[in-house]
C-alpha cells in the first residue's frame, strides 16, 4: 500500500504542474533564447520588427497537438505575413516522454512540414508563462520595447473537428488587434495533455 501512494505521488509530481506564476493578459512577456531544430537559437529579441508573436508550447506526443498542428501550421500561413508569425515550444522533459525528445521535433517538424520555429524549452520556460498544457497558446503584441500578454488559452473552441469550429480564439484575437483593437475574448481555458517535467 504505502509502494502504491508513493508511485501515485510521484507520478502526480512528474505528470502535473499547477502555475503560480500564471501571467495575465496585459503582462509583460519574458524573453527567451531557446534552440530551434535547424540547431540555431531563437530569441523573442528577434521578433521586435513584427506586430506581435503566436508563442504555442507544444510538443511532439500529445494527441490533441496532433489534432491541431496543421492548425497551427494555417496560422503561420495567414498570420505571419502579416506580422504575427507563430512560434512552437516544446517544454516537455524527454527523459518523460522520450518521444518528446529533440531528434524527435526534427523529425515530426519534418514529416508534418512545419513552417514556424520549433523551439526546446530545456529552460522550463513554460514555468515563467505558467503553461500547464499542451497546446497551450499566448498570442503576444509589440509595445515597442517588449511584449505584453494579449490573449492566453486554446486555439479554437474544437479540437476534434477543425471543420466543425465556431470560434478561432486566436485568430479572432489577432484580426483585433491589426485592426486596432482590443480581442473580444482574452482568455479561454487550455485543453490538452499536462506538461511533463521534473521538479
Amino acid at each position: 500500500m504505502k509502494t502504491f501512494k508513493y508511485l501515485m505521488m510521484m507520478t502526480l509530481a512528474l505528470a502535473t504542474f499547477t502555475a503560480g506564476a500564471q501571467l495575465k493578459v496585459g503582462d509583460k512577456a519574458p524573453g527567451f533564447k531557446l534552440k530551434n531544430i535547424d540547431h540555431q537559437w531563437v530569441s523573442l529579441d528577434d521578433y521586435k520588427d513584427q506586430k506581435g508573436v503566436i508563442v504555442v508550447f507544444s510538443c511532439n506526443h500529445c494527441p490533441y497537438v496532433v489534432l491541431y498542428e496543421s492548425r497551427m501550421i494555417e496560422l503561420q500561413k495567414k498570420y505571419g505575413p502579416k506580422k504575427f508569425p507563430l512560434i512552437a515550444i516544446n517544454p516537455n522533459d524527454s527523459t518523460i516522454v522520450p518521444a518528446d525528445g529533440f531528434s524527435y521535433m526534427v523529425t515530426n517538424a519534418a514529416e508534418k512540414g512545419f513552417n514556424f520555429p520549433y523551439l526546446l524549452d530545456d529552460q522550463q520556460l513554460f514555468r515563467k508563462f505558467g503553461a500547464t498544457r499542451t497546446p497551450h497558446v499566448y498570442l503576444l503584441k509589440n509595445e515597442g520595447d517588449h511584449f505584453t500578454v494579449a490573449y492566453i488559452g486554446a486555439i479554437d473552441d474544437n479540437p476534434q473537428d477543425a471543420s466543425d469550429v465556431k470560434e478561432k480564439y486566436v485568430a479572432q484575437a489577432i484580426d483585433a488587434l491589426l485592426a486596432g483593437q482590443k480581442p473580444k475574448v482574452t482568455e479561454t481555458r487550455a485543453i490538452g495533455c499536462t506538461i511533463k517535467f521534473r521538479e
